[in-house]
C-alpha cells in the first residue's frame, strides 16, 4: 500500500472503529506492539521499553523520539500532556513505520479526546439517573421536603398535583422514549428509569386542563403514536404526597393497556381501600406498626425503623425484585424480612399477613407514632376493622366485577382459590384442576375485567384478599 492509502486507512479506522481498531491495525501492519502509554494507566499495561520511551519525551521536552535496543526499536510520539503513541518493533522494522506513526498520531489524539468526553458524558448521565432514582425513592417513602431539595438541582420542578405514567418500552428503547416524553411535555415532566423493571419509565407530569373525556389521555395517545411498540398506564390526578398510590394505579392501568388495542389506559374508577378503611383502621394500623417506633438497632450499621418500613413496603410491592429498588443483596433482604416478622409477629409467607401489613402501611404516614387508639383501650384486630360497614360496602363494590355480566365463568371461584393458596399459581392450578398456564390465562382475563394487575407486582392481591375477608365477615 502507498503512504496515501495508509493515511486514508488510518482516518477511516479512527472514524469508524475508534482508538482500539486503529491501534490494532497499526500493530498488525507494523508487526509489533503498538499502543498508548498513559500516565494514568487508563489504557492498560505497556512494555517496559514503551514506558521508558514515553519518559524520554517528557525528560527531553520533545514531541517524538526513537530508542534503539539490542533487538528492537521503540518509536514514541507525543499525543498530549500525559499520553504518547508508542510502537515497539523488532529490528529491522518496517521502513515506513516512523512516517505512518507520525501520521496516525493526530487522528488518534482526536479520537482519544472524543472517547474520553464520551465517557465523561456517560458518567454524568449515570449520576443524573441515580439522583432521579433517589428522588423517586424519597417520594415513595413520604420524604417530600428532601425530594424537592434534590430535584431542584436537576429540574424541572416536581409537579404537584400530578399524574403518573408508567411506560413499558421494548428492550433498549428507554432512552429514545425518554426523549419523546421530554418533547411531548415541553420538558415539564420528571422522568425516571424504573429501578425495578428495566423496560419501564416512570413519568410525573402536571395534569392537563380538563377536556371532558373520562378516560382519554392526550399524552398517552401521543406517546403510543410516537412509539407504537410501547404501552402506557396512567394514574388519576393526585398530590405529590400520594405518589405511592399514583404508582400503583398507573401500574394497574398498564396491565389493562397491554391487552388494549389503544395500548394505553387510565386507571379505572373505583373505591380506594385506604379512604374506606381510614376511620376504622387507623388505630389498628398504628398499633400493629408500633414496634417500628420503639425499635432500636443493636449495631450502628443495622437498619432502623424507617429503613425497615421502606423494606417492607418495597418487598410487598415488588417481592424479590425489591433488592433492585433498595440496592441491597438478597441475603440482606431476607434478614430484614425475618426481623420484620419478629417485630410484628407475622408470617410473611402467608397472604393474610402480607395483606394486613400492606393495609397498615397505607393507613400510616411513617413519620412516627400517630395518635392511634386511646392507650387505655384494647386495639382492634384486623377482623374488627373489616367488619366496619364502610369496609363491607367497599368490599362488595370491589368484588362486584367478578360476578357481573362481563365476568368469565368461574371468575369468583378462580380468584378465591388463588387467594386461598397465598396467591401461588402452581398450588392454585392444582386445586382448580387446570394446568399452570391455564390458571395464568384465567387470571390474565380477570386482570382485564378488574382493571388491576394480579400476576405482576405491584399486585391487587392484597386488596382482593381483604375484600373477600370483609365479605365473609359480613355473612
Amino acid at each position: 500500500m502507498s503512504r496515501s492509502d495508509d493515511i486514508l486507512k488510518v482516518h477511516r479506522l479512527a472514524h469508524a472503529g475508534g482508538s482500539a481498531a486503529l491501534l490494532e491495525w497499526l500493530a498488525s501492519h507494523l508487526g509489533g506492539w503498538v499502543g498508548v502509554v498513559d500516565a494514568r494507566a487508563e489504557h492498560g499495561p505497556a512494555p517496559e521499553a514503551a514506558v521508558r520511551g514515553a519518559a524520554e519525551l517528557g525528560a527531553r521536552g520533545v514531541r517524538s523520539a526513537v530508542l534503539h535496543g539490542a533487538h528492537c526499536a521503540t518509536l514514541v510520539f507525543a499525543l498530549d500532556g500525559r499520553r504518547a503513541l508508542a510502537a515497539v518493533l523488532e529490528q529491522p522494522h518496517h521502513p515506513d513505520a516512523p512516517a505512518l506513526l507520525a501520521d496516525a498520531a493526530v487522528p488518534l489524539d482526536l479520537v482519544l479526546r472524543a472517547e474520553e468526553a464520551g465517557r465523561r458524558e456517560e458518567r454524568v448521565r449515570r449520576a443524573e439517573a441515580q439522583v432521579r432514582e433517589a428522588v423517586l425513592h424519597l417520594l415513595m417513602n413520604g420524604r417530600l421536603s428532601t425530594a424537592h431539595q434534590i430535584s431542584g438541582t436537576l429540574g424541572p420542578a416536581l409537579p404537584d398535583p400530578m399524574r403518573m405514567y408508567v411506560v413499558e418500552c421494548p428492550t433498549g428503547r428507554r432512552a429514545e422514549v425518554m426523549r419523546l416524553c421530554r418533547e411531548l411535555t415541553g420538558g415539564r415532566a420528571w422522568i425516571v428509569r424504573c429501578p425495578v423493571y428495566v423496560r419501564h419509565l416512570i413519568v410525573l407530569v402536571p395534569p392537563a386542563p380538563a377536556t371532558g373525556q373520562a378516560t382519554g389521555d392526550p399524552l398517552a395517545e401521543a406517546l403510543v403514536e410516537g412509539a407504537p411498540d410501547c404501552a402506557v398506564g396512567v394514574s388519576g390526578e393526585m398530590s405529590l404526597r400520594e405518589a405511592p398510590t399514583a404508582y400503583t394505579q398507573a401500574f394497574h392501568a398498564l396491565a389493562v393497556a397491554r391487552g388494549s388495542g389503544d395500548r394505553h389506559a387510565r386507571f379505572g374508577p373505583g373505591p380506594e381501600l385506604a379512604l374506606a378503611a381510614h376511620g376504622a383502621g387507623a388505630g389498628w394500623a398504628e398499633a400493629l406498626l408500633a414496634p417500628l417506633h420503639t425499635y432500636a438497632p443493636r449495631r450502628p450499621q443495622d437498619p432502623g425503623g424507617q429503613e425497615l418500613r421502606a423494606t417492607a413496603h418495597a418487598w410487598l410491592n415488588f417481592t424479590s425484585h425489591a433488592t433492585r429498588l433498595l440496592k441491597i443483596h438478597r441475603n440482606t433482604l431476607a434478614a430484614r424480612l425475618r426481623l420484620i416478622e419478629e417485630l410484628f409477629g407475622l408470617n410473611l409467607a402467608r397472604l393474610a399477613d402480607q395483606a394486613a401489613l400492606s393495609l397498615a402501611l397505607r393507613l400510616t404516614s411513617g413519620a412516627g407514632a400517630g395518635s392511634g387508639a386511646d392507650p387505655g383501650t384494647a386495639a382492634p384486630d384486623l377482623d374488627d376493622v373489616l367488619r366496619d360497614p364502610r369496609l363491607t360496602d367497599w368490599a362488595r363494590t370491589h368484588l362486584s366485577g367478578l360476578s357481573g355480566p362481563d365476568a368469565p365463568p368461574g371468575a369468583r371461584a378462580t380468584v378465591r382459590t388463588w387467594l386461598a393458596h397465598d396467591a401461588q399459581l402452581a398450588p392454585a392450578a392444582e386445586a382448580l384442576g387446570v394446568s399452570v398456564p391455564g390458571a395464568r390465562k384465567r387470571l390474565t382475563r380477570i386482570e382485564a375485567l378488574l382493571e388491576r394487575s394480579l400476576l405482576q407486582s405491584p399486585s391487587a392481591r392484597y386488596d382482593l384478599w381483604l375484600a373477600h375477608r370483609a365479605e365473609e365477615l359480613a355473612g
